[in-house]
This record gives structure tokens, C-alpha cells and sequence, in this order.
């Protein structure tokens, strides 16, 4: 039996952008995402991250905070306020712990955070969540564009 184009697209490995300029951060977290069933892309600064997404959209983005060319709040705000981008989650990774810097990271947009040093499981944990809430999301908008066209073609067929 043939797969539809959408059955492909379920079945479609979640990809996990990973944004950090320090090296060490960056291979520590994808290390950390062997276990989770996703594939990961390294980005090493704002703009970097900006052109994958923009090429390629991740189902989930793990986003630094303090980085040079450009602040993970910068990027986040960017990705949220794109049409294009905006359903894609973002966990923010971040060594700061005042309220301030929580509340720019919740203007900017950000769905979750993530404290330094990274605890594993906490991290496999919130990134499952976020997998399968986004996996949820999709479904359901596809599913809800489908009965948009079947009530189309209903509306088509009572008109003739």
C-alpha cells in the first residue's frame, strides 16, 4: 500500500535546532539528545540559527541566551513574530536566574527554560514534551485543514 504524502510526513524524525556559541554547550546538548529520537542541528549564533530556520524549519529549538552578533531574546522575539515560524517552540538555555531576565525571555516568546549547567533528564524531559506537543499541533492542523476542504467540497456539492 502506498504512503500519502502526509503519512510520510509523520513519520519524519523530529529535527532539534541547537543553538549555542560555545562549542563545548553545543556538543554537551546534542550528546544529551542521542537518547531522545530526533536529529539535531548545531547553530553557532543568531544569524547562523535565523538562515537554518529560515531554510529549513526544526520542530523544536534549544536557544541560548547570552551570545555575541546577536541575544537569544533577539532571536526568539524574530521567530515568534514570523507568521512563518511562530508555531515553532523555543527552549531557552540560560545560565541567568533574575526575574528580569525571565520576564524578557516570556516577552520575547519563549515557550520553556532550560537553567546551566543542564540537568540530562530534565532536558530529555522537556524536549519530548515539546516534540510531542508540537507533533500534536501539526496533527491538528492538518486534521482541521482537511475538514475545512471535505466542508468546501460539501458546500460545492450542495450548490449544484
Amino acid at each position: 500500500m502506498k504512503q500519502t504524502q502526509a503519512e510520510k510526513e509523520q513519520e519524519k524524525m523530529p529535527t532539534v535546532l541547537v543553538v549555542d556559541d560555545n562549542q563545548q554547550n553545543l556538543e554537551l546538548l546534542q550528546a544529551y539528545l542521542e537518547d531522545v529520537d530526533c536529529q539535531t542541528t548545531p547553530a553557532h549564533d543568531g544569524p547562523e540559527a535565523l538562515k537554518i530556520i529560515a531554510k529549513s524549519p526544526p520542530d523544536l529549538i534549544l536557544l541560548d541566551v547570552m551570545m555575541p552578533k546577536m541575544s537569544g531574546f533577539e532571536v526568539c522575539k524574530r521567530i515568534k513574530n514570523d507568521p512563518q515560524t511562530s508555531d515553532i517552540p523555543v527552549i531557552m538555555v540560560t545560565a541567568l536566574n533574575e526575574f528580569g531576565d525571565i520576564e524578557r525571555g516570556i516577552d520575547s516568546g519563549t515557550d520553556d527554560f532550560l537553567s546551566k549547567p543542564v540537568n540530562k533528564l530534565e532536558l530529555i524531559t522537556r524536549v519530548k514534551t515539546m516534540l510531542k506537543l508540537k507533533h500534536l499541533t501539526d496533527k491538528l492542523e492538518r486534521t482541521l485543514a482537511y475538514l475545512s476542504e471535505v466542508e468546501k467540497q460539501a458546500q460545492t456539492i450542495k450548490s449544484n
